[in-house]
């Protein structure tokens, strides 16, 4: 059974200018150990499909089809009760700035200590013995000690090690974590990816790393989600996709990676802008930005399933029979 699986999850946000669906029919799996990168560009409902699986979307938005289910316990339309002592425990989150989930006024200890109470009942000395470990699990000195410092006498990228290691203190099957190395500088970046690989393998906790950086994500993940205006457009082993891809989309992005051009050569780019919500196109949503668009793009594609891989194209990169 795998970890987690999603089938036609769709979030929708209702405003009084209309109805956004900002996660439309998305599904996955996800196994134990595994790491999933989920890609595209701002607005392609990538930090909404992570709160989904939560239950975090808040209103005006609200989950309004689809399953999730989490070793093998539906999570959609569970109470919020019951939700609660779920997150933490079983799927936890990891966001994209360290600042605004820690709390300035609140020692590191103090807060981890919460955060364990809130699923066990623990002596002090035994839930600091525990805290104390993740943190050195995820490769900050004299654990025991900084357990007696405050957010702000971390740096960023030690701030983000504290994250990880809140995240991973009830040992959860799967953690969703939120852009959450963009502010810090390469060299950090690099580490905390490398310590995330490791966590993964040694723990058996799967991973939902949500990025607009493909060069990030590719490094680590070894399956890949790429998502355009609320949909997945193509997914699949990471090398597969990388070497080979078959949406337009997935085409752009891998071309606009660094690695992908000349020295002194300009770095190319997705020709114009992430369609709004409110107003998509008919069929494909990237119909209007594909050189590849045919008539038949004005219809939705269904997905096409290729040796372990899958995308939503009428006109693919590269498939055996596709439009040139």
């Amino acid at each position: 059974m795998s970890v987690l699986a999603v089938e036609n999850l769709r979030t929708e946000f209702f405003t009084r200018a209309g109805t956004l669906r900002a996660v439309n029919d998305v599904s996955f799996t996800l196994e134990r150990g595994e790491i999933l990168g989920l890609v595209g560009e701002s607005g392609s409902g990538k930090t909404v499909t992570g709160f989904s699986l939560l239950g975090l979307v808040d209103a005006p938005g609200r989950i309004t089809g689809g399953s999730v289910k989490l070793g093998g316990t539906e999570l959609v339309g569970m109470a919020q009760d019951d939700l609660r002592a779920r997150r933490g425990r079983e799927i936890s989150m990891i966001f994209q700035d360290p600042i605004a989930t820690l709390n300035p006024m609140l020692s590191i200890g103090q807060q981890m200590r919460m955060a364990l109470e809130a699923h066990e009942k623990l002596s002090r000395r035994a839930a600091d013995a525990r805290a104390a470990e993740a943190l050195g699990r995820v490769g900050i000195p004299s654990p025991a000690a900084r357990l007696k410092a405050y957010p702000h006498q971390f740096s960023g990228g030690m701030r983000q090690r504290v994250a990880i290691a809140i995240a991973l203190l009830h040992s959860p099957s799967v953690i969703v974590a939120d852009e959450p190395t963009t502010a810090l500088d390469v060299s950090i970046q690099a580490q905390i990816l490398h310590q995330v690989k490791e966590l993964a393998a040694e723990t058996g906790t799967a991973v939902i790393w949500i990025s607009h950086d493909l060069a990030v994500v590719s490094s680590l993940a070894s399956k890949l989600l790429v998502m355009y205006a609320g949909r997945v457009v193509e997914q699949g082993p990471t090398a597969a996709l990388l070497r080979d891809p078959r949406h337009p989309y997935t085409r752009g992005l891998i071309d606009s990676l660094p690695a992908s051009t000349s020295p002194g050569e300009l770095l190319a780019q997705v020709p114009g802008t992430t369609p709004s919500l409110l107003a998509l196109p008919p069929g494909c949503p990237f119909a209007p930005r594909c050189a590849r668009s045919a008539d038949a793009c004005t219809t939705m594609p269904d997905p096409t399933e290729e040796a372990g891989r899958s995308y939503r194209c009428h006109v693919p990169v590269g498939a055996q029979g596709a439009v040139a």
